[in-house]
């Protein structure tokens, strides 16, 4: 890939789902990547450009800064999406972000958080409660930062969705939550390339992102999707409320007894049954429209997963 550079960009959270994408979004754009990394970054994704390497994590002495030093901008990235407590979530939604946010500022780079959708309704969750800690803990230390928040993602490379395709591909029926509630979905590319594009701009505060569709959609009407591009039409079976989170109860149980984070608890299962995950009046993303609608973005993700061997 030869391009000129508009400069480095530094990403945290890189080798992540979005992260790959959205650093292969930023080559792609002009940008210099720069990448910490606690091991070997190569990825398919990125064996036709250069990746600056800063070697450690949050937490390693000194490396944010050497991530942040003459970049343009820092994107943060990384997050945790299981812990076994609030303060677990912290360690990294919120401290660390702050750690971030003051080493592009000591570097004078502009600053970029990519939050989630979820920061806006914090009491539903442990998760939800440390995005918006970390929201805040930012503008508190650079109140000029862009706060991004996307829906949820999916696309080639995820394996959270690839559970839901298996299930649409063997299982006669499909469960829905709420008929009513509304949830807005990004696919991976489209997310990585509106948060490229922000670096292009002196933009700060709130932005929301999501596909096409910024009503979102109905849970029918994704499991129907997922059945369409498996080729299949099962029945679709509604969940009802209490034992979603009966289930999710029980997860946190075990995840208590054994000390093992789980993504799905009683909080998770509080979000999923949350009637309005669609973007608030926060500005949305600017400059680069979202290419994919779900049925196509599903299908894309699919013809992925395929390839790869994920699916038959």
């Amino acid at each position: 890939m030869e391009t000129e550079s508009r400069g480095v960009v530094a990403v945290t959270g890189a080798t992540g789902f979005l992260g790959r994408h959205l650093v292969r979004a930023l080559a792609e754009d002009g940008w210099t990547p720069r990448v910490l990394v606690r091991r070997d970054p190569i990825h398919p994704l990125w064996r036709d450009f250069e990746v600056e390497v800063v070697a450690g994590d949050l937490k390693t002495p000194g490396a944010l800064q050497r991530l942040s030093e003459g970049a343009s901008v820092v994107i943060h990235v990384a997050g945790l999406i299981k812990a076994t407590s609030l303060e677990g979530f912290n360690t990294v939604n919120r401290d660390g972000a702050l750690a971030a946010a003051r080493a592009a500022r000591e570097a004078s780079a502009r600053f970029i958080l990519v939050s989630s959708l979820a920061a806006r309704e914090p009491a539903l969750s442990n998760y939800a409660a440390s995005k918006r800690a970390g929201e805040d803990a930012v503008l508190a230390e650079t109140p000029h930062a862009l706060i991004a928040r996307p829906p949820a993602i999916y696309g080639p490379g995820d394996t959270e969705t690839l559970e839901v395709f298996k299930l649409a591909a063997s299982s006669p029926f499909l469960p829905v939550l709420s008929p009513t509630s509304r949830v807005a979905m990004i696919h991976v590319q489209d997310a990585a390339a509106q948060l490229a594009n922000y670096c292009k701009s002196p933009s700060s505060g709130l932005v929301e992102l999501s596909d096409v569709r910024r009503d979102g959609y109905t849970w029918a009407e994704i499991m129907s999707a997922a059945a369409a591009v498996m080729g299949r039409n099962p029945r679709l079976i509604r969940l009802p409320a209490g034992g979603v989170l009966a289930a999710g109860a029980l997860a946190d149980a075990w995840s208590f007894v054994s000390q093992t984070p789980t993504v799905f608890g009683f909080g998770k299962a509080r979000e999923l049954l949350h009637a309005d995950w669609t973007p608030s009046s926060a500005p949305r993303a600017e400059g680069v429209p979202s290419v994919f609608g779900l049925l196509d973005g599903f299908a894309h993700t699919v013809e992925w997963y395929r390839k790869q061997g994920w699916l038959p």
